[in-house]
């Protein structure tokens, strides 16, 4: 009986999944789970992730979690933008959240993804929301926007990779002053920190148009490009010019690096595949 269940619920995810994935293709809204959104457009090559903002619930990073792996299945989608429904992108987490009830945590599985990540940040974005806004490429912030990781006021730590992400955006010295005396950002000094890339009345729609920018690009190029930012950070850097050479090596034995090549001697846009 156990058995017959464990099979009942694997064949209804792998329903959902396949639904999910039509309707991506189809551009239209692809996942409405109990607390988030998941929408497509440009031909199903955008998706658009959009979090109820506010405190985070263990549902809805179940949910974020649950999406990316559901993403990352799908090689027709080139670009991800997250935002959020609320005026804070995320203000922390729930009272009665457990961090690690959720595995992968929703920063890991956003991490994961082959993709550029383009995240649309509004209101407060602190610890988990921080955390979570780490995890994607390009950040793009409202004026109005805060952000802030006090985790050690609570005795407690980030655990979603923040101590890790944090200084590698804005520096250690930096970073420690976020870390242990709980300092929070306006949207000015977060972009000067290097935290947010730009700042838009209307964050969203600036996220969209950046990420129209991304599609005129090579996608294996930009995927490659993603892997020699974040494995090459870790390396010295003589393994990471290794690593972007080997990379180079990939990339020059694919249609799309032929296909860029005939555009810029036909004086034509390139018509990439990601192939």
């Amino acid at each position: 009986m156990q058995r017959q269940r464990h099979a009942a619920a694997r064949t209804k995810e792998n329903k959902v999944r396949r639904l999910t994935h039509r309707r991506l293709r189809k551009g239209r809204t692809a996942l409405q789970a109990d607390s988030v959104t998941v929408a497509s457009s440009a031909e199903g090559r955008v998706v658009t992730m959009t979090l109820p903002g506010g405190l985070l619930e263990t549902r809805t990073a179940f949910d974020v979690t649950q999406t990316c792996e559901r993403l990352q299945e799908d090689r027709d989608i080139r670009v991800l933008v997250i935002a959020s429904s609320d005026e804070d992108f995320c203000s922390g987490v729930a009272e009665d959240f457990d961090r690690f009830a959720v595995s992968p945590d929703p920063a890991t599985a956003l991490s994961r993804l082959r993709i550029p990540l383009v995240a649309s940040l509004s209101g407060q974005c602190s610890s988990a929301g921080l955390e979570i806004a780490l995890a994607c490429d390009i950040r793009i912030g409202t004026p109005q926007s805060r952000y802030s990781l006090s985790d050690s006021i609570h005795g407690s730590l980030p655990a979603w990779g923040g101590t890790q992400r944090l200084p590698r955006a804005i520096t250690a010295g930096r970073a420690a002053a976020m870390l242990f005396l709980g300092t929070e950002l306006d949207a000015q000094t977060a972009h000067q920190w290097g935290l947010i890339h730009s700042i838009a009345d209307d964050a969203p729609g600036e996220a969209t148009s950046i990420a129209d920018m991304l599609l005129t690009r090579g996608p294996l190029a930009l995927e490659m490009a993603k892997e020699a930012i974040h494995r090459g950070s870790e390396l010295p850097l003589r393994d990471g010019l290794r690593l972007e050479g080997d990379l180079n090596h990939q990339l020059a034995a694919t249609e799309d690096r032929a296909e860029g090549l005939a555009a810029f001697f036909a004086k034509r846009p390139p018509d990439f595949s990601g192939r």
